[in-house]
């Protein structure tokens, strides 16, 4: 196995690990007030995490043989931004994880944190 394939083997692990939404849940999500309320605004009046959102969707539609180096770039960027999100812990009251802006961000890019 070239480095290549054992690097896009650990993304795509990665990947189907942070992304704990279905491809229905996250489109669902991605069209309610709650998720564009959230995120940096992209300059066209979404937010990055919404793009993202959109990009995730076509991943997941996808079979893992027909991934691009584009997707699998995509694939890593959402790996590094949940794990840096989860890092932050959320809410210090827990009780307002649910509605939190934090919670809501992490969904847009494919995490629910109160999904089990």
């Amino acid at each position: 196995m070239a480095a290549n394939d054992h690097d896009s083997d650990d993304i795509y692990s990665e990947f189907k690990s942070d992304v704990n939404m279905t491809a229905a849940e996250l489109e669902k999500w991605l069209k309610t007030d709650e998720s564009k309320s959230v995120g940096q605004d992209s300059g066209d009046g979404s937010s990055i995490g919404h793009h993202s959102g959109e990009k995730i969707v076509r991943i997941l539609h996808k079979k893992k043989a027909d991934l691009t180096a584009d997707d699998r770039a995509h694939m890593h960027k959402v790996h590094s931004y949940i794990s840096r999100h989860l890092a932050q812990g959320g809410p210090d009251d827990k009780g307002e994880t649910e509605t939190s802006p934090w919670r809501y961000s992490l969904m847009n890019w494919g995490h629910d944190p109160l999904k089990k």
